[in-house]
């Protein structure tokens, strides 16, 4: 008879365990979703369009949406991110806030993604707890081995692997950098970034990464949840 397999019991449990099932992950920003800037005290935001974004992203088969606008106020990412979780919370998926510490805390999402710039994994334990998932980008292999050995990063992401608008001036680093994670021992998953989309993620996969996170891919398209669908059908189950 076989064991059978403990459920998660704590909500970090949770949230580290559907980050393994994790496959897609997309940013976005939220200008598309302002109508009118600073109306008050934040960005009148249009939560219907932007609900509707978070909805069938994750009908499409996203598992991860994280809010990324360094151009909006705290206040106005804060609403954006709260409406995130409450919609990740529906569809089984994570919600993931970037950079600030404060707002990830403030709005309970399940994960928080820094920059190698951005707070220390310890610092960013001591105002968030070990709940919540947090997650490192990596442009080189030394930033990698970093990430993988650091006890209180649970994923990391490697790229930009083709150069995007998203980070403008940052030099594109191939395929080379994922697939040398691939090759890692690790435990923890990794995630490729920068200029994916359903033409090119075969070149991503074919080295070994079978996590990506994509932007323009999603964000632009006509029909989101078809263009989600696109890249999860190229990725593993």
């Amino acid at each position: 008879m076989s064991t059978p397999v403990p459920e998660p019991t704590t909500t970090g449990q949770l949230r580290r365990e559907r980050l393994l099932a994790s496959r897609l992950y997309v940013c976005t920003d939220l200008q598309r979703f302002i109508t009118r800037p600073e109306a008050g005290p934040v960005d009148e935001l249009d939560f219907d369009a932007l609900r509707q974004f978070y909805v069938d992203a994750y009908a499409g088969g996203v598992d991860i949406i994280q809010v990324r606008d360094k151009k909006v106020s705290a206040r106005t990412e804060i609403a954006a991110l709260t409406l995130l979780k409450q919609v990740a919370d529906e569809f089984g998926g994570l919600s993931a806030a970037n950079d600030r510490a404060d707002l990830a805390l403030i709005s309970g999402v399940d994960v928080f993604h820094v920059g190698q710039e951005d707070l220390a994994t310890d610092q960013a334990r001591q105002l968030l707890g070990d709940d919540v998932v947090i997650g490192r980008s990596c442009r080189t292999f030394e930033q990698v081995r970093e990430a993988d050995s650091d006890i209180g990063v649970d994923y990391f992401c490697t790229g930009p692997i083709w150069e995007t608008p998203t980070k403008p001036g940052r030099a594109a680093v191939g395929t080379q950098l994922p697939q040398e994670a691939a090759k890692l021992d690790s435990a923890k998953p990794f995630f490729a970034i920068g200029g994916i989309n359903a033409e090119n993620i075969g070149e991503v996969t074919g080295v070994g990464a079978d996590r990506v996170v994509v932007v323009r891919a999603v964000t632009e398209a006509v029909d989101v949840t078809s263009a989600a669908k696109a890249l999860r059908e190229q990725l593993p189950a």
